[in-house]
């Protein structure tokens, strides 16, 4: 199952004295995120608040998403490109930067008794995750119709950090331009231009937050054509400027970002790399 998702991850969070913290979401893939404990609020630019609920989950991001939390544990569910066509089977441009209450939503329904029985009465990490495992096995045993090639031919040209435009994107895809386009933002919420760009930064950011030395110009991407252009796109993304960033507290993301460098290889979702099972489509 790994090709559909990043991981199953758990996340303990204890915040003294009753407290809660803020934090940012990076833009990212599509989650499915279950809490026992502090419900965490989150915020969306240009959105209403979120209250926190049980179970909630977003589309793609393309912007980060601020939350509030105290003490609480968290099993998160990243779904891939390739995992959200098999599991949502949704338009993902419809659902991209949002997030919804997995109780509420006609669509997230299948999803609602794995958020109900997660937990169970005594803390037990193994037995958690085995019911996860076990709820998309069944769901995979009950539709076993083969995937999209072209998605994961997508997926594997855009993390490719020598692709840089919508041309070479195409090319090493194998596909169309029109075809790349549909399947982009179809999938992955997003037409290929902004992807790209969205990797171009994540990349940036990835190489700042995990080496303390670096200042942002050592950490910029070589697609970008100067600072300014890096500038611009922060602004886009995380709805601040590098500065304002670097002097906001990270009191989880950056020990999050850490472990999944360390157990993942991948430091944040948007740069997690599909399995490369795929065949190119003529």
């Amino acid at each position: 199952m790994q090709r559909y998702f990043t991981t199953f991850y758990l996340t303990e969070i204890e915040v003294a004295g009753g407290g809660r913290v803020t934090d940012h979401l990076h833009p990212e893939w599509a989650n499915i995120r279950v809490y026992q404990g502090d419900f965490p609020d989150s915020q969306l630019p240009g959105q209403p608040p979120f209250k926190g609920v049980q179970a909630n989950a977003t589309g793609p991001t393309s912007i980060a998403l601020e939350f509030t939390t105290g003490t609480t544990r968290i099993w998160g569910i990243g779904l891939l490109p390739l995992g959200w066509a098999r599991f949502v089977r949704q338009p993902a441009n419809l659902h991209a930067d949002r997030i919804y209450d997995v109780a509420r939503e006609p669509f997230l329904a299948p999803f609602r008794a794995l958020a109900r029985d997660v937990f169970g009465p005594v803390r037990d990490e193994q037995t958690e995750l085995a019911h996860i495992t076990r709820f998309f096995e069944r769901a995979l045993a009950h539709d076993p119709q083969p995937d999209d090639p072209r998605i994961a031919a997508c997926h594997a040209a855009l993390i490719n950090p020598d692709v840089g435009t919508v041309c070479e994107m195409a090319e090493a895809a194998h596909l169309p331009s029109h075809t790349l386009e549909r399947q982009c933002r179809k999938h992955f919420g997003f037409p290929p231009r902004l992807l790209l760009r969205r990797q171009r930064f994540m990349r940036s950011l990835v190489q700042y937050m995990l080496d303390p030395t670096l200042r942002w110009i050592g950490a910029i991407d070589s697609h970008y054509h100067d600072q300014a252009q890096f500038v611009r796109d922060f602004h886009r993304f995380m709805g601040m400027s590098p500065s304002e960033y670097a002097h906001c507290p990270k009191p989880i993301l950056q020990e999050v970002m850490r472990a999944r460098q360390e157990f993942v290889g991948a430091a944040v979702q948007a740069l997690h790399a599909p399995m490369p099972t795929f065949t190119p489509a003529p």
